[in-house]
């Protein structure tokens, strides 16, 4: 398999992943703002810097805007000139799977072809217009039809393996960033807000799509730290980092070359070892230990794996310490 069709599959698993994400974040900030009693600048700020686009918001519309819900959302799913954006994303997660039509599905094209033409065209403006609620819940649905279809729809092999390993490390980043936005939010607030704590925790869960399992596997006690641990550690839960960093682990063996026959992988490898290691409750015990210094090590560990992978199988020479939020490709 040639680098090129490689990275055209890592990178539309990663873009299908970040719109399934923007959508629901979107979509449980505005059911949020709605029942709980809360500050606009507290519901909707998070959203900004959970996908590290505040300083770009303000730099063009200034901090006062960060309260205002339908600027952040305008921001978050039309700017042209913000990547981050979900016309962007679509686009982007569309031209992937247009450059390798003879490797995805048929199915799978369809429905990502679909969806970025029902976004640009009348009626997805229309939905945006007259039911937000709707308008993300389809883009979230139609993405979840799209990952499903390659599946049950294509070779369980490399190129597969290659738009899983995007997937589960887009949603390992997107859910350790959620709790830290989330956790720092909740730790400015008056300790005395209990029902409104409560009310943000459920909303974190329903953004990370966990509030159903974590119900049935705590008998429905909601606390701080049982979601937080739900989130990081909880192996059965596959949009816990855990599960997603060792599904990550598990694709990586699955493409690195056999021991004895190259060194292919091995680095991404190496650079995955200690972030499961350290990946554990026990991080969070003692004095210099805390959850925030946890969820960055995540942040930062999942950014420079992508980049190792970028350069060990696409042949991508981007130093590490830089920030791979985007394509970028080569020719």
């Amino acid at each position: 398999m040639i680098a090129r069709i490689a990275e055209h599959c890592f990178w539309l698993g990663r873009y299908l992943e970040r719109a399934e994400s923007t959508a629901r974040v979107l979509q449980m900030t505005g059911q949020l703002a709605l029942d709980a009693e809360l500050p606009p600048e507290q519901c909707w700020m998070p959203a900004l810097a959970i996908f590290g686009e505040r300083p770009a918001f303000s730099a063009r519309y200034g901090e006062q805007a960060e309260s205002d819900g339908e600027a952040v959302q305008n921001f978050l799913t039309w700017e042209e000139g913000n990547f981050s954006s979900l016309v962007n994303i679509l686009f982007s997660a569309r031209d992937n799977a247009r450059s390798i039509r003879e490797v995805v599905s048929r199915e799978c094209w369809e429905v990502t072809n679909e969806l970025y033409l029902w976004l640009v065209g009348e009626v997805g403006k229309a939905e945006y217009t007259h039911s937000r609620y709707a308008f993300y819940l389809h883009i979230r649905r139609m993405v979840q039809l799209c990952l499903g279809l390659s599946d049950s729809t294509m070779l369980h092999d490399t190129p597969l393996d290659f738009i899983r390993l995007g997937v589960v490390l887009e949603r390992a980043g997107q859910t350790a960033r959620l709790l830290d936005v989330h956790h720092h939010v909740l730790a400015g607030m008056n300790q005395g807000h209990l029902v409104v704590q409560t009310a943000l925790w459920l909303s974190l869960l329903r953004a990370g799509s966990g509030f159903e399992p974590f119900m049935k596997s705590h008998s429905g006690r909601v606390t701080g730290d049982a979601v937080a641990a739900f989130l990081l550690f909880e192996a059965r839960f596959p949009r816990s980092v855990r599960y997603c960093l060792e599904a990550a682990n598990r694709y990586l063996r699955q493409l690195s070359s056999p021991e004895g026959q190259g060194p292919l992988g091995q680095e991404s490898l190496a650079c995955l070892t200690p972030l499961l290691e350290h990946l554990r409750p026990e991080s969070l015990v003692g004095p210099e230990a805390t959850l925030h210094a946890l969820l960055t090590r995540m942040v930062e560990g999942t950014s420079e794996l992508c980049l190792l992978i970028a350069r060990e199988y696409f042949l991508k020479t981007m130093p590490l310490g830089a920030q791979l939020g985007a394509q970028v490709m080569q020719g």
